[in-house]
Formats: C-alpha cells, sequence, structure tokens
C-alpha cells in the first residue's frame, strides 16, 4: 500500500514538474522542494539548459564543462581561465540533453569566455565547444532536436562526430539545417547518413542557399523517408522539394506546412498535394512572391498570411478557397496604399472572425485608419500584436494617440518600432496604457541622431511612473536606435535593477522580439 502511494506521488510530481519544464523560475521552485523533486526536476533542466534567458544561459556552460574529463580540464589550464575546474558536479548533467542548437552552442560559450576572459580567445571558444560534443555524445545523450547551423569554424568536426556515433541522433524527432554556404562532399556525406539513421522524424525544417542537385536529392530522399512526418517549412526557395510531398509515406500524419520567402513561381502541383494528405490541419504562407501562380481548388487551411507584395485578387481567391481559418496575418510591405487599404478591407469584412497575430510594418501613413479598424475588430481574439512605423514621425503620433483606446485589456505580446518625435504623446500613451496588462512589451525608438540627454530622462522616467509602478507588465525591453550611426542605447545596459524590484523583467529587445517563423513553428508544430 506505501509502495502505492509512493509511487503515485512520483507520478503526480512528474506530471507537475513536466507541465513547468519551459519555466525555469518554476522549475527551479520545483527542484527546491525536497530530494524526490530535486531528481525528478533534473532532466527537465538540462534536456535543453541553453534556451533559457534567466539565468544567463552561460552558466550552464561552466556547469558542463565541471563535467569533462581531467585531462581535458588539465589543457583547459593553459588558458587560465578563472574557474574552480576542481569542484565535482552531483550529476552527469551533459547525459540529459535533449535539445542540440549548434549556434546557441557556439553563442553561450562566447558570452561564458567573456566573463572569464578580458581577451576573447577563439581556440578557447573551439576546444571548448570540441570537447562538449564529444562530451554529449560520450555520455550517452539521445537527442530528440537537432538544430544545425552552418559555422565553417565547428562545421567538419561536428559532422565527422555524429557521424561516428549514430545513437546520437538515431531517435531525432526534430531536424532543422540551416546552411548558407556548404563543403558538397561533407553535406552530401551528412544527409545521407541522417537519410539511413532518423526515420522518425516528425518535424523538419531545411534552409539551404543554392544548393546543388544532390543536395536536392539528398534531402527529398530524407522526406520520403519519413512515416510520421507531421510538420515542414520550406524556405527561401532554397529548393523544389515539393514533389517530395507527392504520394508520400505520411498521408496520415502531416498536419502543418510553412511556405516562407517562397516565389510560387517555381511551384507545382500543390492542389494535388493538398488533396493527397489526409490530416492536413494548416497552411502558413509567410513573405511569399508570386501568389498569382498558385492554382489550388482543393479547400485548405490557411491559419497564417504575412503579404510581401500586394495582388489583391490571387490574394482574394486564396482566402475564399481556405474558408475564414485565418488565425495569423501580416503586412510586411510598403506599396501603394489602395493596395493596402483594398487588402485590410477584405480582411476586416470577411476574415478577422479568429485572427489572435497581427503585424504591420512601414505602411503606409493613410493605410493607419484600417490598421486600427481592424485591430479593434479582433480586440477579442488578439494576443500578439507588431506594429512598426518609424519613418513618418506623424503616423507615430497617430499611433501613440489611438491604439490605447482600441487595445484588448490583456496582451501576451505588444512590440511597437516608433519615432517619438514628441514625448507629451509617448507619454500620453503609457499613461492609458495602464489599464491593460501586457506580458511582453517590446518598444523600439527609431532616431536620426542620438537623443538628448534630457528627453533620454524624461523617456526613462514615462517608463518607470507608468509602466514599472504599475506592474502591469512582465517583462519588458527598451530600444534607442540611431539609424544614421546604426548605433543603439538598450534599457537593460541603462539601468534595470529598480525594475527587478517590481517584479518585472528587464531583457534585451532583440532577445524578447519575436521572430514570425519562428512563433508560427512554435504555436503549430
Amino acid at each position: 500500500m506505501e509502495c502505492t502511494k509512493a509511487m503515485e506521488c512520483t507520478e503526480i510530481a512528474w506530471e507537475i514538474i513536466k507541465y513547468f519544464q519551459d519555466d525555469f523560475s518554476t522549475i527551479y521552485s520545483c527542484f527546491q522542494v525536497n530530494k524526490l523533486w530535486s531528481r525528478l526536476t533534473i532532466p527537465f533542466i538540462w534536456e535543453d539548459p541553453l534556451s533559457f534567458k534567466q539565468p544567463k544561459n552561460y552558466y550552464f556552460i561552466e556547469v558542463y564543462i565541471l563535467n569533462l574529463s581531467d585531462d581535458v580540464k588539465k589543457k583547459l589550464n593553459k588558458y587560465e581561465i578563472n574557474t574552480n575546474l576542481s569542484l565535482n558536479p552531483l550529476f552527469n548533467y551533459s547525459c540529459f540533453i535533449k535539445h542540440l542548437d549548434t549556434n546557441q552552442l557556439i553563442n553561450s560559450i562566447k558570452k561564458w569566455d567573456a566573463t572569464v576572459n578580458t581577451i576573447r580567445q577563439k581556440s578557447l571558444i573551439k576546444f571548448i565547444y570540441r570537447s562538449l560534443i564529444k562530451l554529449f555524445i560520450e555520455s550517452d545523450a539521445n537527442l530528440h532536436t537537432l538544430d544545425f547551423t552552418y559555422d565553417r569554424n565547428f562545421y567538419n568536426f561536428t559532422i565527422s562526430q555524429i557521424i561516428s556515433s549514430p545513437n546520437f541522433i538515431y531517435n531525432i524527432r526534430n531536424l532543422y539545417l540551416k546552411f548558407d554556404t556548404y563543403d558538397t562532399f561533407n553535406v552530401d556525406t551528412f544527409l545521407k547518413f541522417l537519410n539511413l539513421n532518423s526515420k522518425s522524424i516528425s518535424s523538419i525544417n531545411f534552409q539551404f542557399i543554392d544548393p546543388c542537385q544532390n543536395i536536392e536529392e539528398n534531402l527529398s530522399n530524407i522526406i520520403k523517408s519519413q512515416k510520421n512526418l507531421e510538420n515542414i517549412s520550406f524556405n527561401f526557395d532554397s529548393l523544389p522539394l515539393y514533389n517530395s510531398l507527392k504520394n508520400p509515406n505520411f498521408i496520415n500524419t502531416l498536419r502543418t506546412i510553412i511556405f516562407y520567402f517562397i516565389e510560387f513561381k517555381n511551384v507545382v502541383a500543390l492542389n494535388e498535394v493538398f488533396e493527397q494528405l489526409n490530416v492536413l490541419e494548416s497552411i502558413h504562407i509567410l513573405c511569399c512572391s508570386f501568389l498569382d501562380s498558385i492554382f489550388v481548388t482543393y479547400p485548405f487551411k490557411l491559419r497564417s498570411l504575412f503579404v510581401s507584395e500586394i495582388i489583391i485578387e490571387p490574394i482574394r481567391l486564396l482566402l475564399q478557397n481556405s474558408d475564414n481559418y485565418l488565425e495569423n496575418f501580416g503586412l510586411e510591405v510598403n506599396c501603394l496604399p489602395r493596395g493596402e487599404i483594398e487588402l485590410l478591407n477584405l480582411i476586416i469584412n470577411h476574415y478577422s472572425t479568429n485572427i489572435k497575430f497581427l503585424t504591420f510594418r512601414e505602411f503606409n501613413n493613410e493605410s493607419i485608419h484600417k490598421i486600427l479598424q481592424l485591430i479593434e475588430k479582433v480586440k477579442l481574439s488578439l494576443n500578439y500584436l507588431t506594429i512598426e512605423i518609424s519613418q513618418i514621425a506623424n503616423s507615430s503620433s497617430n499611433i501613440l494617440q489611438n491604439l490605447w483606446k482600441i487595445l484588448p485589456s490583456r496582451l501576451e505580446y505588444l512590440n511597437l518600432i516608433i519615432t517619438i518625435s514628441n514625448i507629451n504623446d509617448f507619454e500620453f500613451f503609457l499613461k492609458n496604457l495602464q489599464t491593460i496588462f501586457i506580458k511582453k512589451l517590446l518598444i523600439k525608438c527609431v532616431c536620426v541622431t542620438r537623443i538628448p540627454v534630457f528627453q533620454r530622462n524624461l523617456i526613462l522616467h514615462c517608463i518607470k511612473e507608468y509602466i514599472m509602478k504599475k506592474g502591469r507588465v512582465e517583462y519588458l525591453a527598451f530600444l534607442e536606435y540611431f539609424s544614421n550611426k546604426e548605433e543603439y542605447d538598450d534599457l537593460i545596459s541603462m539601468e534595470n535593477e529598480e525594475f527587478g524590484s517590481y517584479n518585472i523583467i528587464v531583457q534585451k529587445y532583440e532577445a524578447l522580439k519575436m521572430d514570425n517563423h519562428e512563433f508560427i513553428s512554435e504555436m503549430y508544430w
């Protein structure tokens, strides 16, 4: 009886911890409950530790280094690292890793290096990277996600290590490959290896620039060999891989397709593809061109449409054919006002029922009224909003004076890229924003020249008075960007300790900023 109760308690604790695995502060609190919870929590913290922004993710690099062998630590001594390498960690943390992002690992090592050395040592960064890759493999770690970005200083070593240890990636579920240049032989070898050794992939994201025919063939083979593929993203028109979706093994599993910066003039047989896929739940068209080349009559569920060129009739036909499933809409082009207004009217009148994500970038001044009208129309479902209008000062003023009136009482994310020409408009906006709870608030102030000190102090005063003290924001980023000098000042570099006392986490603007493609992937994958 006692044994059964103990097992039930363990299972309950496990489910609670699993629920909070993406929230570091909460999961760390679970870690501190008792020994049982600590033991259960450790694997969750360490399966993807570099994704945590609080605490600084480079802290985990130092802990990994403590897991290195004594021989490797001796070699580190020559770099005169100011770290106690004799400490013995409680766990072999490296064996818990499930998500490996090579670019993130490199950047975390660089950030850690900056904290222990006054001068960056490239050889040290490379040595630690290689040592950690070996450590993960030798610890019998088993990845479920491989996010591999080409870097000429680390590429060949990483590939050789993975190829020599097939168990490391045998069970990967998510595969992300990003190459803007390549060594043809090694890429071919690596892709053939993946095709032979990774048969359980559920999500694929390929980004290749100007690949050769061999690359195309190998990537296509990886796609075709999967039987449980659920999500796929085609990016930057890098490959004509769409034919690999015809007559596939995954007609009963593929749910999501993302087209990102694709030229549809090169795409054929989409109608046939959509008709074959039995459980296709969402199509996302993000900043693609030649929409007039899409010939689809079979009904499909268009969840996202970010427009980079406005040709009204093809867009109208797309939306008509997909019914009213649109959830994410973006206007990311500065075209003739007539085209913008006509498109906005189309969305407002017929396709705004389910919209929860809006982004507008560098639109015409004449379109502001319609944009505000759309925001008000969808306020009950709206969660994420980005507005970029930094070129025309009076347009920014218009937004600051009127946006607060139509926002919902709660937003997950608000990102404003504006020109603050009148501090009174900015203060007026923040003052009226107090009734709205915003989980993540980002403001980027674009200026031609550096803002005078007195004006900066006024801006900071407004942020403290109406944002910090009212406690209606969880995460905050404020950036001053000087366009003529390509320079910037970040609030996090000015002062942030005071904000912490109000339970507001100040982050760098670029760290808090949401990437549209990543958002769509995370929401629907």
